[in-house]
């Protein structure tokens, strides 16, 4: 692929001037010698914190994508055309006050009147379309792989095992090892976990008794004159308790949030007595059998909780700019549209599958997949979708992943490059996660990365969006840098709409920052790469980049 080289940027530069009519100089964020920038010393503000994917490199010295600078240097009053975009994903709160007014509205459906009336398939699909009903947990895949094939191979030994069945053999036996060591890794933290809780509960509460308040500091702590041997203890306790956050009630939120999650994890993603897909009555293994889901694309629980990774997702793309209140997503001249086909656990191949047509269908050019899995046993139906996709001319932007790999090494579900095959779709772009400290620390400690199976980084760390209920906080993962990217995608595709999909992924990757700086990958302090070694591109997403290149390609 060819690389966008400074000399361009004279020639972008000058034809964006002659195409906008304008008299100001536009400087482009320098593509070389980023290494030369200092590093941030400062802590960032909670404000800043708050806006840092929006920050710029050169001028923050934070791995930020220029989006302010993009809309005050070269977006201004320019009008673009609207762009849908679809977010495959838990659910999105349609009612959230950042979110209302940027919503996909089917044009030719009437709301409510329980017909299909635009003949695409889905009765009253006002805002997008829900594949998964109620369900709100599910199995792993590895777990429903075990359900299938424990009753055939359960106490069998491989010499036992016919030709034909030997395949699906080694398949059961290595989800079967994935489910035990991930349920006793899970159980163990939950046990953990627990015995912090009872031991920290009482140990605050006397604390508060003796001093007056919730809200102690370590200070507070130190100021106590003549502790007793209990107290010795317990304040020892305490005080290590507030490394970890500025309050131990804050501490306590955490660890029942995460007794909470590994709850959950137990009894439903290792489930193996539950059936969780009988609610839709479809069959999962058929992929003609379309029949199925509703319209409710913010899901059935009452609090929302269950959709608050897809209303984060869509705030991050689209949150209504400029409107006093939350936070402005990334593009403007953006309809979000609302594709709920992802649980609590792993997704089906099949609802991913026919959530990637029905988006495209209704005329969705960007699609948002903050997802993944490492087992897809119909792999070859989300695929097939995604040649579709970019037959239509659409653009996918894909999460890389939270676990800290080489997905030049292991296959992550979807994915349109796998085992190192030729890519099967030219407009299916993976998404690393960039932290804000630029230097060293730049790739997340989560993120996956590759030099063949990972295109671009984005910001992906304590991201600030919109959540349930009028609400926003912080997230982090490649689920947080694919829509940032997924933004930048949108508003190309807005102000230069003659640019294919192709193209758009082409301008993503080729008009990036890159710096040669050793990074750490996976939270590994000895493993460390080039930042440039880490993606095919070896570059991070900058918006003002995107638009000057844009401008020139479209010419």
């Amino acid at each position: 692929m060819k690389i966008f080289r400074t000399s361009l940027f004279a020639i972008a530069i000058s034809a964006f001037m002659a195409s906008c009519g304008s008299g100001a100089a536009i400087v482009a964020t320098p593509i070389e010698n980023i290494d030369a920038n200092p590093l941030k010393v400062v802590p960032l503000t909670d404000a800043q914190l708050k806006n840092w994917p929006a920050m710029d490199l050169v001028k923050d010295t934070v791995p930020g994508m220029s989006v302010n600078k993009a809309y005050s240097d070269i977006i201004k009053k320019r009008k673009g055309t609207t762009v849908i975009v679809g977010v495959i994903d838990s659910g999105v709160d349609i009612d959230h006050e950042d979110l209302k007014n940027v919503l996909w509205t089917n044009p030719g459906e009437i709301p409510g009147n329980g017909i299909d009336d635009d003949n695409n398939g889905y009765i009253d699909d006002v805002h997008g379309w829900n594949f998964i009903g109620d369900i709100i947990g599910e199995n792993m895949e590895y777990v429903r792989i075990i359900r299938k094939f424990k009753p055939k191979f359960e106490g069998k030994s491989e010499s036992s095992i016919s030709a034909a069945d030997r395949k699906d053999f080694a398949l059961y036996q290595k989800a079967k090892a994935e489910y035990e060591k991930e349920y006793s890794e899970i159980a163990t933290n939950k046990e953990r976990y627990e015995q912090i809780v009872s031991q920290l509960m009482p140990t605050h509460q006397a604390m508060v008794r003796k001093l007056g308040k919730e809200d102690y500091t370590k200070e507070d702590l130190a100021g106590i004159k003549n502790p007793s041997p209990q107290e010795q203890h317990q304040i020892a306790m305490l005080d290590q308790m507030l490394n970890f956050a500025d309050s131990v009630p804050e501490v306590l939120k955490e660890l029942e949030g995460g007794i909470e999650y590994f709850n959950g994890r137990l009894e439903d993603n290792f489930n193996m007595t539950k059936d969780f897909r009988g609610v839709l009555g479809d069959n999962p293994d058929d992929i003609t059998d379309t029949n199925y889901g509703d319209n409710n694309v913010a899901g059935p629980d009452p609090t929302k909780e269950n959709v608050k990774h897809g209303t984060h997702v869509a705030g991050i793309i689209a949150a209504q700019r400029n409107n006093g209140i939350g936070m402005d997503g990334v593009a403007n001249n953006v309809q979000i549209m609302a594709v709920r086909a992802v649980p609590d656990g792993d997704e089906y191949d099949k609802d991913i599958a026919l959530a990637i047509r029905y988006a495209v269908d209704n005329g969705a050019k960007v699609l948002n997949t903050s997802f993944g899995k490492y087992y897809s046993p119909h792999a070859d139906w989300v695929y097939d979708a995604i040649k579709y996709a970019a037959s239509k001319d659409v653009l996918i932007v894909n999460a890389a992943g939270n676990d800290g790999l080489d997905l030049d090494t292991v296959n992550v579900y979807p994915n349109d490059q796998f085992d190192n095959q030729p890519e099967i779709a030219d407009s299916f772009l993976t998404v690393g996660a960039l932290n804000f400290k630029y230097g060293s620390e730049m790739v997340a400690n989560f993120s996956n990365y590759g030099k063949t199976n990972v295109d671009v980084f984005a910001p992906g760390v304590k991201i600030w969006a919109t959540t349930p209920l009028n609400t926003y906080e912080f997230l982090q993962g490649t689920s947080m840098a694919a829509p940032e990217v997924a933004g930048v995608a949108a508003m190309i595709r807005s102000y230069y709409p003659n640019l294919s999909a192709k193209q758009v992924k082409q301008i993503l990757m080729d008009s990036g920052l890159s710096v040669n700086t050793n990074v750490i990958l996976g939270g590994e302090v000895s493993n460390t790469a080039p930042f440039s070694s880490i993606s095919k591109s070896g570059k991070m997403v900058n918006m003002y980049n995107a638009l000057i290149m844009a401008d020139k390609m479209s010419k």
